[in-house]
């Protein structure tokens, strides 16, 4: 009798586990916490498996490198999803087994009770197993209103996924014929001023503040998102939010002439995205690290200045620059490590990139520092 209480409430305590997982993962529209979730502590751990193998398997092909990365997200999604399949099937099988006296035919093992309940989950009823008290027939009925409550959700779950994915490439991509490949926040401005298209930079910040907080919501209420890399080489989620808050930044505090206010919306909105981002997944570092040289500052400067904008004092725009760029840098800079980003101009590890005399970016000796960056 003990042992049959025992079994109950153990099948309880790990469906309670799953269902409370499935409920914060993809019911709740907001970031949740992690005390219980299975799910966080899976993509966790995983992660920390998965970019040390893609290092040992290519490290001297990138593309083949960036391709297995890139198997990551979806490989765990579905993952996931035959984990919180099995965490139940697991669960109504320990309840299965303490209510077995109720349940024929004789065979009443274990693996016999995990069967039954599978069947049942998954509301396929063979019928070679077959419930005939009332205990076993009310389990094998809530096993079976879990289970198509399961399909239910997760269905939505993953156009959920899929929807928040598409749409914020679809802005990824807009951003990156704006500012080169790779991206920078210094190529962005110093394109539209070659281009003359200045005066569309403020509806760009507009668009900016959007698509920030719309990664920022969609990313803490479904953390799988953060972890998709991004269909083209080069792009990354992380690198556009830096890229736009580096153009930012230098509007507000460097260039002379252009209207700033939209830029400075956006500045709080993504500063507030980089940080809430960098707590929800435990990467961060120190606000004062600005990220970047003084003389890094200066070329970029001169870059600007080449392509037509009228600059402040160079002196005072570091100081406001440094004391700005210090709200955000280290938390993108420890986002684009965690996640694997290859490294762009003034985000992630610079140490492996550096600047030529026209402001290209070349990348070097890669694989120096990359396969610890998760």
């Amino acid at each position: 009798m003990l042992l049959n209480v025992a079994s109950v409430a153990l099948g309880i305590v790990i469906i309670i586990a799953a269902l409370n997982d499935v409920f914060q993962s993809v019911v709740m529209p907001r970031a949740t916490g992690r005390g219980f979730r299975v799910s966080f502590y899976a993509w966790r751990i995983m992660w920390r498996i998965w970019p040390r193998a893609a290092w040992r398997l290519y490290p001297r092909d990138e593309d083949r490198r960036e391709d297995f990365l890139a198997v990551f997200a979806p490989f765990m999604l579905i993952a996931l999803i035959g984990l919180w399949v099995a965490l139940l099937i697991v669960g109504f099988g320990f309840v299965m087994w303490a209510f077995r006296a109720g349940i024929a035919p004789a065979d009443r093992s274990f693996g016999t009770m995990l069967y039954f309940a599978g069947t049942t989950l998954l509301t396929i009823g063979f019928g070679d197993v077959v419930a005939r008290a009332a205990l076993p027939r009310l389990a094998s009925v809530c096993a079976a209103l879990a289970g198509l409550s399961f399909l239910a959700i997760t269905t939505a779950y993953l156009f959920a996924i899929f929807g928040s994915f598409q749409n914020r490439e679809t802005f990824v991509v807009g951003v990156a014929a704006r500012a080169g490949a790779p991206p920078s926040g210094v190529n962005l401005l110093a394109i539209a001023g070659y281009s003359r298209t200045v005066e569309d930079l403020p509806a760009l910040m507009i668009d900016a503040q959007h698509w920030a907080a719309a990664v920022m919501e969609s990313h803490l209420a479904y953390p799988a998102l953060a972890f998709f890399r991004s269909s083209h080489d080069e792009q990354s989620w992380v690198g556009t939010l830096g890229t736009l808050l580096d153009a930012a930044t230098l509007l507000m505090t460097s260039v002379e002439g252009v209207r700033d206010g939209q830029a400075r919306i956006f500045y709080n909105v993504g500063r507030h995205a980089a940080r809430d981002l960098a707590r929800y997944f435990r990467v961060g570092g120190l606000d004062e690290d600005v990220g970047i040289e003084r003389a890094e500052f200066d070329h970029a400067c001169e870059r600007l200045s080449a392509a037509g904008y009228a600059m402040l004092d160079r002196d005072d725009a570091w100081k406001r620059f440094a004391g700005l760029r210090s709200g955000y840098a280290s938390r993108l800079n420890a986002l684009a490590a965690f996640f694997a980003i290859p490294p762009l101009q003034w985000i992630g590890d610079r140490s492996t990139i550096h600047a030529t005399p026209h402001g290209e970016l070349k990348i070097r000796d890669l694989g120096r520092n990359g396969g610890e960056s998760a």
